[in-house]
């Protein structure tokens, strides 16, 4: 379980198609010294699993279905990620409920300066969508964001200048594709309301 409060952000240091089929991504991080082996972390918000720690650098396996339905698949060396380790029991919860199962990609309609202000506007698959609505809330690459508007086809966030300064939205331009995950209580709510 994660809170959508990005601690840092990490570079990838390496991504290599492995014999088994997998593909390893390698990430390098000062937050990554203190990963256990088999720590979550989530990683562009995907819940991603520890499988080494070498200082600041950590491993991770990701699967085809993980390549298929997230953004991870378009990194390169270099790139800027998200990172979040899972909530320990004593941990304040500042976000909101963030599981890092991506339910489908997006993709960014605009991102820049509004006037003095920063806006984000991401169109979205209509599967996700229905559980948007306005000062809701949505992960977008693992940030616990709050909806400005819903807009026909996705949705407008404003952006604070602290999470501009702490995350790797600054280098986010219009096509690039990013992971959300809609708010989990909606989903089970839209359950519940169903079988009654």
């Amino acid at each position: 379980m994660f809170t959508g409060l990005v601690q840092a952000t990490g570079k990838v240091y390496s991504l290599e198609l492995q014999a088994s089929g997998a593909t390893r991504l390698a990430l390098e991080s000062p937050l990554l010294a203190a990963t256990e082996l088999g720590a979550s972390i989530a990683v562009n918000g995907c819940c991603l699993t520890a499988t080494s720690v070498q200082g600041n650098v950590a491993t991770f396996d990701l699967l085809a279905e993980t390549l298929r339905l997230t953004n991870l698949g378009d990194l390169k060396v270099g790139s800027l990620v998200n990172l979040e380790p899972s909530l320990r029991p004593t941990d304040r919860m500042g976000g909101h409920f963030v599981t890092g199962h991506i339910d489908a990609c997006g993709s960014v309609d605009f991102f820049g300066a509004d006037g003095a202000d920063w806006r984000l506007d991401i169109n979205v698959p209509t599967e996700v969508l229905r559980y948007v609505v306005k000062k809701g809330c949505v992960a977008v690459d693992g940030m616990s964001l709050t909806v400005a508007d819903v807009l026909p086809a996705g949705f407008r966030i404003w952006i604070i200048p602290h999470t501009l300064s702490v995350t790797n939205l600054a280098a986010r331009q219009a096509g690039q594709r990013v992971n959300l995950e809609s708010d989990l209580l909606a989903k089970y709510a839209e359950k519940l309301l169903v079988r009654a």
